[in-house]
Order: C-alpha cells, then sequence, then structure tokens
C-alpha cells in the first residue's frame, strides 16, 4: 500500500476534482429544478417524484449487494492479486444482471399493482404516470447494471472519470429540460423518457472507460461459488439497512402520497433536491476518502483507519454546516428567490431534511469502516432495525393527526439513535473507545454547532426586515460565525497549524 503521505496527496486531488465537478452540477442543477417545476407544474412535479420514486422500493436488495461490490473489489485492488480482482468483478457483474432482472419482474407485477390501486393520482394524469412508471423500471435496470463498474472507478480512485462523465450527464439534462419547454406532447412521459435515454448513455461510457483503463473490468463468465457466498454474507446483513433505507425515504414518499396527496410529494421533491446538492459538498470529500479508510483496514493499518474515521466524520460535518446552516436560516427566501413557486411545507421539510443530512455526514465513516471489516451481522441487525422503525412511528403519527412535517421529526430522532448505535459497534470492530470518538468527533462538531446555530439565529431575529440585503447579510454572516466558530472550537492547535502551513505552501507555490 503507498505510504500515508501519497495517499493523503492522492485523496486531496480526488477531492479537488469532485469539487470541481459539483459547482457545476450545482449551478446546472438548480437552474434545471427550477425550469422543471414551473414547466411541469406542482402537481406532475409531484407525481414523478412519488411514482418515479416508488421503484425505489425494489432497490434493497440491489443496495446491499451494491454494499459488498464495492467492499471486495476495493479489498481485492489493495492486495494486489489480479487473478483474484478478475473473478471478483465479474462475479459481481453476473449478480447485477440477475438481480435486475428479479426487480424488473417484481416491479412488473406487485409494483405495478400498488401504482394502479394505491397511490393518489388524479385520474387525467394516470397514463402518464403508468409512462413514468414504465420509464422508471427501465433507468433503474440500466443503474443496476452499472454499479460493478462505478465501483472499480471508486476503488481505483480515478475520481476524474465521475467528474467528466457528470458534467456531460448534467449537459444533456439541461437540454431536456430546455427541450420541455418547447415541444407539444406530453410533458411529463417526454422528461421520463429522456432521463432513460441519458442514464443509458452514461451507462455504455462508464462501461467503455472501465474496459479502456481496467483489465478486470472486461467481464467473463467466471461465476465464483466461494466468492458468491462471501458477497452474499455481507449483503444478507446489509438488506436490513437497505430496506430501511428504502422504507424511510421511499416509504415515507408514499405515506405523503397517501395522507396528503401530490403537492406534498412536490414539497418533499424539492427539499430532496437541496439536500442532494447540500450532500455533494460532503459527499465529494468522503467518496475521495472511503477507499482509503477499506485499503488501510485490508492491510491492517487500523491507527491509519482511526485517524481517517474521525477526520472523516468532523471535517464533513464542519463542510456541510458550512452549507447548511445559511440556508436553515434563510429558507423561506432562499426558496422564493429560485423557485418563484414555494410549495406548502417546502420551508420545514427543507430544514428538517438538513438536520438529518448532519446527522448522516458523522455516520457515513462509521458505515464504510463496517463494509471494510465484512461483519455486518450486529451493525445490520441493530443500526437497520432501529431505521425500520421509522416509517411505522410516523405513520401512527399521521394516523393520530399529525402534520407532514413529523415524518421528518421521527426520522431525526431515530437517525440520532442510529449514529449512536453505529459509534459504540463499529468501536468494538475496530478497537477504537466512544469515549475517543465522542472526544475527538462529537465534542468538536457540538461546539461549533451550538455556538454557530445560536448566533445566526440571534443575528436574524433582530435585524430589521430588508429583503434580499438582508438574506445577503445573514448569509454571509452566518458563513462568518460557523467558520469562526470551526478555526476557534472545532479544531485543535495542530490542526490549525497544519492549515496554516497548507494556505503558506499555496501561497508561495506560483513564485517557486
Amino acid at each position: 500500500m503507498p505510504d500515508s503521505t501519497s495517499s493523503n496527496k492522492r485523496i486531496a486531488k480526488n477531492t479537488l476534482i469532485l469539487y470541481l465537478r459539483m459547482i457545476f452540477i450545482l449551478c446546472v442543477g438548480l437552474y434545471t429544478s427550477r425550469i422543471v417545476l414551473n414547466t411541469l407544474g406542482v402537481e406532475d412535479y409531484g407525481i414523478y417524484n412519488v411514482v418515479g420514486g416508488f421503484v425505489a422500493f425494489f432497490s434493497f436488495l440491489n443496495g446491499a449487494m451494491a454494499t459488498a461490490t464495492q467492499r471486495f473489489i476495493t479489498f481485492e485492488l489493495a492486495r494486489g492479486n489480479r487473478e483474484r480482482q478478475i473473478t471478483t468483478f465479474s462475479t459481481a457483474a453476473i449478480i447485477h444482471i440477475a438481480i435486475a432482472a428479479l426487480i424488473v419482474i417484481a416491479a412488473e407485477t406487485v409494483g405495478l399493482w400498488f401504482v394502479c390501486n394505491k397511490l393518489v393520482i388524479p385520474e387525467e394524469r394516470f397514463s402518464a404516470a403508468i409512462w413514468v412508471y414504465q420509464f422508471s423500471i427501465l433507468t433503474m435496470f440500466v443503474s443496476i447494471v452499472s454499479i460493478p463498474y462505478n465501483a472499480a472507478i471508486i476503488a481505483h480512485e480515478k475520481m476524474s472519470a465521475f467528474a467528466y462523465i457528470s458534467i456531460l450527464d448534467t449537459i444533456l439534462k439541461l437540454i431536456t429540460v430546455l427541450l420541455l419547454k418547447i415541444i407539444s406532447s406530453d410533458k411529463l412521459i417526454f422528461y421520463a423518457a429522456l432521463l432513460f435515454g441519458i442514464s443509458l448513455l452514461d451507462r455504455l461510457i462508464y462501461g467503455i472507460y472501465c474496459k479502456r483503463h481496467f483489465a478486470e473490468t472486461r467481464v467473463k463468465l467466471i461465476f465464483n461459488k466461494k466468492l458468491f457466498r462471501e458477497m452474499t454474507n455481507i449483503a444478507g446483513w446489509s438488506l436490513f439497512g437497505n430496506i430501511a433505507g428504502v422504507f424511510y425515504t421511499q416509504g415515507l414518499n408514499v405515506l405523503l402520497n397517501i395522507f396528503f396527496g401530490p403537492a406534498v410529494n412536490a414539497a418533499r421533491a424539492i427539499s430532496v433536491t437541496i439536500q442532494g446538492v447540500v450532500t455533494g459538498f460532503v459527499s465529494n470529500f468522503q467518496m475521495a476518502l472511503n477507499p482509503q479508510i477499506t485499503k488501510s483496514y485490508a492491510v491492517g493499518d487500523l491507527h491509519r483507519m482511526h485517524s481517517l474515521i474521525f477526520a472523516s466524520s468532523k471535517y464533513s460535518f464542519f463542510l456541510l454546516l458550512l452549507i447548511a446552516l445559511p440556508i436553515m436560516v434563510e429558507t423561506q427566501t432562499i426558496l422564493t428567490l429560485w423557485l418563484k413557486i414555494v410549495p406548502d411545507h417546502t420551508v420545514w421539510f427543507t430544514r428538517l431534511m438538513l438536520c438529518i443530512l448532519l446527522i448522516d455526514a458523522l455516520s457515513n465513516p462509521l458505515m464504510i469502516s463496517s463494509q471494510a471489516v465484512g461483519r455486518v451481522k450486529i451493525y445490520q441487525s441493530v443500526v437497520g432495525g432501529l431505521m425500520l422503525l421509522i416509517l411505522p412511528i410516523a405513520y401512527v403519527a399521521l394516523k393520530l393527526g399529525g402534520n407532514p412535517e413529523m415524518v421528518f421529526i421521527v426520522h431525526l430522532i431515530v437517525a440520532v439513535m442510529a449514529l449512536i448505535s453505529r459509534i459504540v459497534i463499529v468501536g468494538r470492530m475496530v478497537s477504537f473507545s466512544f469515549a475517543s470518538y465522542a472526544r475527538k468527533v462529537l465534542l468538536p462538531v457540538g461546539s461549533v454547532f451550538f455556538l454557530a446555530a445560536c448566533t445566526s439565529v440571534i443575528l436574524f431575529c433582530v435585524t430589521p426586515n430588508g429583503g434580499i440585503l438582508k438574506t445577503a447579510i445573514i448569509i454571509v454572516l452566518t458563513l462568518a460565525f460557523t467558520g469562526t466558530a470551526i478555526l476557534t472550537t472545532g479544531i485543535n492547535a495542530s490542526e490549525r497549524q497544519l492549515l496554516r502551513e497548507k494556505i503558506t505552501n499555496l501561497r508561495h507555490r506560483p513564485h517557486e
């Protein structure tokens, strides 16, 4: 395995590449989301979200196997056995083709019955909803068979491939959205069809890239039964987590549809769009770092693994807070400027979703660590079991007369409980204590959040109304408060010294 210095440089390089990609996607994505909402209308936008998203109900098996695939491909790459790498990739590719076929069958039978009989869809838009459902199934099929190729790119840490292909994907989606404004046919069906076409093109490009750069991705008819059992053992226990993931995302979406109709689905869809944008600021950092966590465990370097877990948790939270807190404070104005049409409940949906994201930012490195170890039975039983509680508790809350925001409040409370469980379980797996994690991660991030949130809320309350000018001032000052809290409270003296050295090096580099 390369030394930690070269690995750290690779992490930094990959993070930079992914951030440049994200900035472009962010700018285009915000524009396209606004156009799609205004062109389709609130009702059709809600229909697309709930019907297209319902297909994801059948992805729990695929999600579990995707976790195992990423772990095994990264693990074998770290060990350097080429024959084993070829066998692992080919076995994973065959498994995912089989899973994709099974999911299509399930979606076209049980799933189609549910869409036709249980979802709340206006009668005049029912035919369009069925077309959206069919295109969503095809899109999911393509996504599933692409997973081993995406896993290979991440394992090899070739993040530039994601950058270039994602930029192309974003440009094509922008063209699709612009076409929505000029076509005369059904815009909802047209939108779903073109998104499927883009996903198919992405799949072809990823496949060609992998076959040209990674020898092990040239699929052969190799199916290793022993490896299959190892992968399905991890995937089997991962089912708890993946079923829970589907339930608390698409399950809550369906609940909102049944209790409140498509308009509330549109509000949720907007908050999910913001969630995706904000997540990009931290997921790029984590995507660059995650393979190093797995590779550190593969070669037995637990000390480096601990350092990566703590650093990823803490800095992921800080990166996310810098973006999330200004949005949480000025949600109403930001949404109005962005969308013009702001469906009811969108403001608080967005705020609660961002709070959940902050918890998830801490949780992700722990999830990656459990996958690296491979002993997921206890982890998935406990954490998956907790997350499965979200849907039934939310259902009870709505039946008792709760408002739509209650489903996100339930999600937030359970997410905190799951984070505590993850810390305890993963700490035992890789030999770090809860006290160590609390001292190095929870205490600094909690202190920063408390200081930054309190000062920002006080500022919002005491600042006179001033329209866009007030919003701009509050956002700038919130960023300043958060950054100051991170520098003074969130990082220690050695981290501040390292940061100063990095800034000094950047300043002097052009003159060298």
